[in-house]
């Protein structure tokens, strides 16, 4: 009875130390396999997506997409408030875009050669404390629209070096073999924290004030940012004996170049996603004009619940299953296909197949996105992680601005419905001539096993 004891504890103390499946494999213990694959998933160590550092930077992603909602209500009513003029909202807006273009061109380097978490720690601090000073200032002194305009593209800049590091930090938190559930729970929080906190930003809003509301927003930050301190990674700083210099920048960028230059999946990725994100922004203006003088904007907002319930769906069937490696493209292709044809007819069909139309649209379009971003995070390599997706940022960003324009003038001069459906069948006719022309280069990309 001893003999057998130890010969279990001996086999106990040799799965802790083991990391895969395949060493379980090698070991020549005194249990067959099976068994012992039985016995290491039952002390624990079957992998698991949840562990303490996704954990903690899912609380912090929660709490700060939380926060920025409330703080976004809360100031886009005060500019109005306070001016009267759509025209002085659109600029703010207009202004925000600006740091997400240059920015990433010049930090994405430096953070590619440092340690991602001081960044992400540090932005929703300083973030907290500029919402923290601006909620004590509404509550004493009076709005500046002028001084306004430097706290939005301060708040704008910050967010943009949040962005890119948590882009780049996101991944290595994500456990091997686990990129399309982590990204699909990414994918899925800014979506229902939207829902939860938007009626709730609207209670607070009318009770309590603007201020009081940036307070909340600044008191989410800081929390945000004492979670993200608390993850542990090691990170490794990779920098030349003379420090960072403008020398050590054109050669980081000219990496990055050259590396995107050599990878034309990738070109190809990014140049449908520019296309398709900026027209999907451009719609925006199209829609709400439709639904004004038409159906109602009520009804617009449905449409919004509708893809949002069809999303929620979407993530909860792709976070448990799995598709196998060699039908991610051709699913991810007929999902980029469905969805163009989707836009194309969305308002030519009854308002009730709009609904259908949305929710379809959302239950796919979560899939291929969670996806796509797990296929390309598990391409890059670590060291150019963070500039690949700063110029992918600066492409969406140039586009978005481009798109918006040309289907502002297009929506004064044609119908709306024309105008919707002829955006979407020029991305469908992009998506043909990069995804589908260059599908051997891109299948590589999202077919890539682990």
């Amino acid at each position: 009875m001893r003999y057998i004891f130890s010969k279990h504890a001996a086999f106990y103390a040799l799965l802790l130390m083991v990391k895969s499946d395949q060493e379980v494999k090698n070991l020549n213990g005194t249990f067959k396999l099976k068994k012992a694959l039985r016995l290491k998933e039952s002390l624990g160590l079957k992998k698991t997506l949840w562990t303490e550092n996704f954990t903690r930077i899912t609380v912090a992603t929660a709490l700060g997409a939380a926060g920025g909602i409330a703080g976004g209500f809360a100031l886009s009513f005060l500019v109005f408030d306070e001016t009267g003029s759509t025209l002085a909202s659109a600029f703010i807006l207009a202004i925000q875009l600006i740091p997400s273009f240059v920015i990433p061109l010049f930090a994405a380097p430096w953070m590619d050669r440092l340690p991602r978490k001081p960044f992400l720690v540090g932005g929703d601090l300083f973030n907290g404390v500029l919402y923290a000073l601006a909620g004590v200032y509404l509550m004493a002194g009076r709005f500046s629209y002028i001084g306004y305009l430097g706290f939005s593209l301060l708040l704008s800049c910050l967010g943009t070096f949040d962005e890119l590091a948590y882009n780049s930090f996101y991944p290595k938190l994500i456990p091997k073999g686990m990129e399309e559930k982590g990204f699909t729970v990414s994918a899925m929080l800014y979506p229902v924290m939207k829902v939860i906190m938007t009626p709730l930003s609207a209670i607070l809003f009318e009770r309590l004030g603007v201020a009081w509301l940036l307070i909340f927003q600044s008191a989410l930050s800081l929390l945000a940012a004492a979670v993200e301190s608390r993850i542990q990674i090691q990170e490794q700083t990779r920098m030349d004996r003379e420090g960072f210099s403008l020398r050590l920048w054109r050669k980081d960028i000219r990496e990055a170049a050259g590396y995107l230059k050599q990878e034309r999946g990738l070109c190809r990725i990014y140049s449908y996603m520019a296309v398709t994100n900026g027209i999907a922004g451009g719609y925006s203006p199209i829609l709400i004009a439709f639904f004004r003088t038409g159906p109602g904007a009520a009804m617009y907002a449905l449409l919004s619940v509708a893809e949002f319930l069809g999303r929620s769906l979407g993530g909860a069937v792709q976070y448990r299953v799995k598709l196998p490696a060699k039908k991610k493209f051709g699913f991810a292709f007929g999902v980029y296909q469905f969805y163009e044809l989707m836009d194309m007819c969305l308002l030519w069909i009854p308002w009730p197949l709009m609904l259908i139309n949305r929710a379809c649209a959302g239950f796919l379009g979560i899939n291929s996105a969670a996806m796509r971003q797990a296929a390309v995070q598990r391409y890059l390599p670590e060291h150019l992680r963070a500039r690949v997706n700063a110029f992918e940022n600066m492409t969406v960003t140039a586009a978005s601005c481009f798109f918006s324009l040309v289907l502002g003038a297009l929506g004064e001069v044609a119908d709306y419905r024309l105008c919707v459906t002829a955006a979407a069948g020029f991305t469908l006719a992009v998506c043909w001539m990069t995804i589908w022309r260059g599908r051997r280069d891109v299948r590589r990309i999202y077919e890539k096993e682990d």
